[in-house]
């Protein structure tokens, strides 16, 4: 374990004038949303400094500094992952990117765009739909940097179609632990040059490296798109769909699954009933949503066609086409509430999006559910139908905070395991932060754990950077 030096107030003064006046957070003056992300179960830990940085050279000489006195250091972004990946865990540094939020070029020749990190999805993917573009990653947090999209490998609801976030990324600039500035990458789509270092930085969750400026590939925006509800009299049958959908060749751009619970949840969230919750009289168990994308309104006729078809022979009780730009809007709108219903009315939540065969998806969660169940816990659950990427919450209102600890770490052990059995993976974006080392650990093995933790220790000797994540610990 490494031993580290705590910022006095001496150091702080120091490390204040490599900042800017106004930018910098030192003991008490710190906001308490530093101490935390969006899933506040994994604990409270506070910082001994904050620093909102707004260069790479600033990046650059608050690393040098700490690096220097063995003082911890935590990159942030938004603020936004689920499994304590921004928490201080050994105290130190905050550097917060959230200032880097400049979009400072578009490529359109080569149909790409360089900005800074602490850019915001949401606003990248308006800013680039101004140009004709679309940038295609789609993580259901749309207010999450895309710095902390590209640290986590984030997926989101397009990634059956366009893959993920590490598919986008053609160049980066990133600060080692020691201070130094190095660039990886080319704004080309091929290399066969030597170890990918940019790719190993994409999705090491801010461990080896922080990154400051990224060169992202973009494509042309589709000409027209429609979504379609396919309600099923049970959720197994959504899920059993989903096969079908992908082999009827539509490239469809997501399909969505939710079951009648958060159906129910969301509808009295946001006073928009906009998923049905029965068909002729026949209670819905769970829905698939389905996006589809052509190149003229002819073309998408012809796929909506196609998956009418398949929804008939998959035993869907209805097709709900969802064509206008306000039901668009209220329907993703609503897809997007799904986590905050849940936070709303719910008083400890613990999460999970694992990643399953999609042959396996129902026997997964009725295996959580029961399990849940058997310990008093209440199950949620939506996700990725399209790629077997699941977000299932363990939720509970009446047991205090440390049985409740208890009784999630027994579903979780059992679920993690299960999922492991069935040949998934323990994280499909959302990633391992602090909350899910053990299950990575189990489920990778001791060889490819140690590995990670070597190669961790090559890019940072001293152990500054993003402390007790992934495959690194904190003396408890």
């Amino acid at each position: 374990m490494a031993e580290y030096t705590k910022l006095t107030p001496a150091l702080a003064e120091e490390l204040k004038a490599l900042v800017g006046p106004g930018r910098f957070y030192y003991g008490d003056d710190i906001p308490v949303d530093y101490s935390h992300d969006e899933m506040p179960i994994y604990g409270k830990h506070f910082p001994e400094a904050v620093c909102e940085v707004e260069s790479t050279e600033e990046v650059a000489a608050i690393m040098k500094f700490c690096n220097e006195r063995r003082i911890p250091v935590t990159p942030r972004g938004a603020g936004t992952g689920l499994v304590g990946g921004a928490v201080p865990l050994a105290g130190g540094v905050i550097i917060c990117t959230a200032r880097m939020n400049k979009i400072l070029e578009y490529d359109m020749k080569n149909l790409c765009v360089h900005t800074q990190v602490g850019v915001r999805l949401c606003d990248l993917a308006a800013d680039a739909l101004t140009h004709g573009l679309m940038y295609p990653p789609d993580p259901g947090e749309k207010t999450a940097t895309v710095g902390g999209n590209v640290s986590t490998n984030a997926g989101g609801m397009r990634a059956v179609k366009y893959g993920v976030t590490r598919d986008y990324v053609l160049a980066m600039t990133v600060v080692l632990p020691t201070g130094e500035i190095m660039h990886l990458g080319r704004s080309v789509c091929k290399t066969s040059s030597g170890y990918s270092l940019l790719h190993l930085i994409i999705g090491s969750e801010g461990t080896l490296a922080m990154i400051t400026e990224l060169t992202l590939k973009l494509i042309p925006a589709p000409s027209c798109d429609v979504s379609l509800i396919l309600p099923f009299e049970a959720l197994a049958d959504a899920i059993a769909a989903v096969p079908a959908i992908k082999l009827a060749n539509l490239e469809a751009q997501s399909i969505e699954f939710m079951d009648a619970d958060i159906i129910k949840s969301s509808a009295e969230f946001t006073g928009n009933p906009i998923f049905p919750t029965e068909c002729d009289g026949t209670p819905v168990g769970g829905c698939l949503l389905v996006t589809l994308v052509g190149g003229s309104e002819d073309e998408l006729d012809l796929k909506m066609e196609k998956l009418a078809e398949v929804a008939e022979e998959v035993g869907s009780l209805d097709v709900l086409v969802v064509d206008s730009p306000n039901l668009k809007r209220e329907v993703w709108a609503a897809r997007s509430s799904f986590l905050t219903a849940i936070e709303a009315d719910t008083k400890f939540i613990d999460e999970m999006d694992v990643v399953v065969p999609v042959d396996r998806i129902a026997d997964f969660l009725l295996f959580v559910r029961q399990t849940g169940e058997a310990n008093g816990l209440y199950i949620r659950n939506f996700g990725h139908a399209g790629d077997g990427n699941l977000h299932i919450y363990c939720c509970s209102n009446s047991m205090e905070r440390e049985e409740f600890l208890v009784k999630s770490k027994i579903v979780m052990d059992a679920c993690y395991a299960k999922c492991a059995e069935f040949e998934g993976q323990v994280s499909g974006e959302h990633a391992i932060g602090h909350a899910k080392k053990q299950y990575l650990r189990e489920s990778v093995g001791e060889t490819a754990f140690g590995l990670m933790a070597q190669i961790k220790q090559v890019f940072d000797p001293n152990m500054i950077l993003n402390v007790g994540k992934v495959c690194t610990y904190v003396e408890e």
